[in-house]
């Protein structure tokens, strides 16, 4: 059963849902872009347990058991019994000695050694509480000398190095979404449903906030709306660009940076992990209109509106995608994060902007065969083949039921559209197919689409 992802931008009014489009009770999947956010309370919040209540006339720590039990009755004295030594032969005597200074006896060592301890105990108390209160600037106790850095390797310093990268996108209609500069000669790459806003047209012209709080002019140098990626301009030379990762090397679990203006809180950083690869996922535009679809990766790092078009990265700061789109399991109007966000894989994006950016616009990669319907189950039915497409040039005929793609294990339609959107054209892939009731394989070199 299909989900639907619908694209929804700060400022505006949620897509109404298409009369004619079939009701499920799934989460619906929507792009996150800004809204702001509702105000809460405060969560109640309650005290642990309390220590008994000392009752009249008795200590605070005063004990059941002090009545029979001298250690815990303040009021008993220390007992300490002596024994007779066991009788034993008398020994020979031995000659006089030199009379010795008499020595103070045992009972009365005993007693000054604990009055000693006592005292010093009850001082060394009293000067640890005294230097507590007396704060970290001075006193006995001064710890060692704070941080002033943190390890090269921590979230933090990483994120140190990228937020400059990261900026917020502020759109026409009031609200943002994100981006992030990719080229020291100021390219930002951000979403296509970012530069359109709640609107239908792409924007001329756009203002992006950086985190230092500086604002500046960014032209729209072109976008694409069927794989959501688009392209801005800034002017200068000496800007910090974002290392690019290889997107195809990301593993579910590799741990993972979400960075960007949720709700319009810029320079926000969530974590996660990679939650899944070539995650089929379909969005669409104001109009409950399909518009694009991406073989995303999936992550639980908190992305919500304004998320959009901001870096999903490694852990070490490095794009693995453009966080794009997140789930919802609301029937209508904005929704927050439920842990299930998805990006563009970074390789698809990139080649997707290398050509906005020499051309103007983007190719799409095809295979060259009409899907029918889709059905459970494994495969999915080429019901025509292209004459002269990449499908009928491998010998694919119509009728055939394609099983698998570059390796993957095909279900459904969307999820073949995918796979085959997220490479670039002239890429060879082996297909498997199965015609009257045998399983065969052919290469396929994918093509882009007749303009």
């Amino acid at each position: 059963m299909r989900h639907r992802l619908s694209v929804m931008n700060s400022g505006t009014q949620p897509p109404q849902a298409d009369p004619g489009a079939p009701h499920h009770s799934e989460p619906t999947w929507r792009a996150p872009s800004a809204e702001a956010p509702q105000p809460h309370g405060p969560a109640g919040l309650h005290t642990g347990n309390q220590p008994p209540t000392a009752g009249p006339g008795q200590s605070a720590w005063w004990h059941p058991a002090a009545a029979t039990d001298p250690w815990r009755d303040p009021a008993s004295h220390a007992v300490i019994e002596t024994r007779p030594v066991p009788h034993a032969p008398a020994p020979e005597p031995l000659p006089a000695r030199p009379a010795e200074r008499a020595r103070p006896a045992l009972g009365l060592v005993i007693v000054v050694s604990a009055v000693t301890a006592l005292i010093a105990g009850t001082l060394g108390a009293a000067i640890g509480i005294w230097a507590t209160r007396t704060g970290a600037g001075g006193g006995f106790i001064t710890g060692a000398e704070p941080r002033t850095e943190r390890d090269v390797d921590s979230v933090a310093a990483v994120v140190e190095e990228i937020m400059p990268s990261v900026v917020t996108v502020l759109t026409a209609d009031g609200g943002n979404g994100s981006g992030f500069i990719v080229s020291d000669d100021g390219y930002i790459m951000t979403n296509h449903h970012v530069v359109v806003g709640g609107g239908a047209e792409v924007a001329e012209s756009l203002q992006v906030l950086f985190s230092d709080g500086s604002v500046t002019s960014a032209e729209v140098v072109g976008s694409d709306p069927d794989s959501d990626v688009a392209v801005l301009k800034i002017e200068g030379d000496e800007h910090p660009p974002m290392v690019l990762a290889d997107s195809d090397l990301v593993a579910v679990g590799d741990p993972v940076l979400a960075v960007g203006a949720p709700l319009g809180l810029s320079s926000t950083v969530t974590e996660g992990i990679v939650s899944a690869v070539d995650r089929p996922v379909l969005t669409q535009n104001n109009n409950g209109e399909v518009e694009s679809v991406m073989a995303a990766i999936q992550t639980d790092a908190a992305i919500n509106p304004g998320n959009s078009g901001g870096p999903l990265t490694d852990i070490a700061g490095q794009v693995i995608g453009i966080n794009t789109a997140i789930a919802s399991t609301a029937a209508e109007g904005e929704a927050g994060n439920i842990g299930i966000g998805f990006a563009i894989p970074i390789n698809q994006a990139k080649r997707i902007a290398d050509e906005i950016v020499a051309t103007g616009s983007a190719t799409h990669t095809v295979l060259g065969a009409e899907l029918g319907a889709s059905e459970l189950g494994v495969g999915v039915t080429l019901e025509r083949i292209v004459p002269d497409s990449p499908a009928d040039d491998a010998g694919l005929r119509d009728g055939d039921v394609l099983t698998a793609f570059d390796g993957t294990t095909v279900t459904e339609n969307t999820q073949l559209i995918a796979l085959i959107r997220k490479l670039a054209p002239g890429t060879e892939v082996t297909v498997v197919y199965e015609r009257d009731g045998r399983e065969h394989s052919a290469q396929v070199t994918l093509e882009a689409a007749a303009d």
